[in-house]
């Protein structure tokens, strides 16, 4: 009886966890649950967005502003500058973990705050778009594209 009971409660504070940002939340409310696991969801690296990319999984905003898109960017990904992020909500894909990218990390870890408190399943990209240009060479980038091109 005590092992279903656990078993139970294990399984409803999994369906619980999956759903924590199905709903909006006030930012009082995010920070206020923040923890440990909650710093390492918000998190993600290059080749775990490369992967998640391909498999249709993710959808990666390019939060620079567009003088910046402009000047440089990476053949895939939306660019909705941050500060236009709040009017243009409609453009991401609930169904999807939204990942939030700029040059080094700053903006994007603010996105990624502002999405979750909006519902959203977001992450952001922890070494940036300096780092998945690092990481997409070669052959990566060779195998990226082809995978990308197949969808």
């Amino acid at each position: 009886m005590k092992t279903h009971l656990i078993a139970m409660l294990t399984i409803v504070l999994a369906a619980w966890s999956a759903n924590v940002f199905a709903e909006e939340m006030s930012m009082e409310a995010y920070v206020s649950g923040f923890d440990y696991q909650a710093r390492k969801d918000m998190k993600i690296d290059s080749e775990t967005l490369a992967k998640g990319l391909m498999a249709g999984e993710i959808q990666l905003i390019d939060i620079r502003f567009k003088e910046e898109y402009e000047a440089w960017r990476m053949g895939f990904g939306v660019n909705i500058p941050l500060n236009e992020l709040p009017g243009r909500l409609d453009e991401l894909d609930k169904n999807k973990i939204i990942v939030t990218a700029c040059p080094h990390k700053d903006r994007a870890g603010l996105a990624m705050a502002y999405l979750r408190t909006k519902g959203f399943r977001s992450k952001y990209l922890v070494d940036g778009l300096v780092g998945l240009a690092e990481h997409l060479r070669g052959d990566k980038a060779r195998d990226f594209v082809r995978a990308m091109d197949s969808q």
